[in-house]
């Protein structure tokens, strides 16, 4: 069985760093040309040069905020007069805050929905128009969408608004478009160091010490992001037709449901 994306044009937003990176290389290993997206110029621009370098696929890149519609519209039609219709769509770009529920404010919460939630609503409707009529859609949720950890009630809750949006709009675009969810955990990034830095100072420990324990216990090891990118691959592929609405746990085992 053959899940190729060689040749399919796939936007991928948040993708100058972290998870966003490791699925542009891993698209861009199966033959897929890709768009990569980042409201961080400086970052995305070496990283989009990175992969020209190690692949022979088509890279484009755009700096661009996902919660500016003007944005996303702008580089996704920058994008097909290019390379033509797309085929699919990676919405990776995320925030966090930290802190306790009790403490956050207005502006914690409506930053961390507007750039997880808003942001991915205005790319999933910006695909829409810019598809051709059919493609795929893969939403990069979180499994903390599911469990609830502590001091993230804000990405907690933005998360889980992704997984449901997933349900939501793999029923209304059906059949042409597919949409699924990944939600991802104990992922080697930069957002994950930032979350043991942040962490370690509160309770004490050294930021290095608690980041080795920040790992799914079936695996002992932290994920490497492109090992998620494999799995956003086949979901981008004709081969995941049956796989609708569905926020697929890629955390080692972690979380059971």
């Amino acid at each position: 069985m053959s899940h190729s994306i060689s040749g399919r044009n796939i936007v991928v937003t948040g993708a100058a760093q972290g998870v966003g990176l490791g699925i542009v290389q891993e698209l861009l290993g199966q033959g897929a040309n890709v768009i990569m997206l980042d409201r961080n110029a400086e970052r995305l621009s070496a990283s989009a040069e990175q992969a020209r370098d190690d692949s022979s696929g088509t890279v484009l890149s755009f700096t661009a905020d996902v919660t500016s519609t003007n944005d996303v519209r702008n580089a996704f039609e920058s994008a097909q007069a290019e390379l033509g219709s797309l085929h699919g769509l990676v919405n990776n770009a995320g925030i966090i805050r930290l802190g306790a529920a009790a403490e956050s404010t207005t502006d914690d919460w409506q930053s961390q929905m507007n750039v997880n939630v808003v942001g991915v609503v205005n790319c999933c409707n910006a695909f829409r128009d810019f598809c051709d009529g059919s493609g795929s859609i893969v939403n990069i949720a979180s499994n903390a969408g599911k469990v609830g950890y502590p001091n993230m009630a804000a990405y907690n809750a933005s998360k889980a608004a992704v997984i449901n949006l997933t349900r939501t709009l793999a029923a209304e675009w059906a059949p042409d478009i597919n949409v699924n969810a990944v939600c991802p955990g104990g992922v080697l990034t930069p957002m994950l160091e930032h979350v043991a830095d942040v962490v370690g100072e509160r309770i004490g420990e050294p930021p290095d010490e608690l980041l080795a324990t920040m790992v799914p216990a079936q695996l002992n090891r932290h994920i490497e992001p492109r090992e998620v990118g494999r799995i956003v691959a086949f979901l981008l592929s004709d081969d995941a037709i049956i796989i609708r609405g569905q926020s697929i746990n890629v955390d080692g085992g972690d979380t059971p449901y």
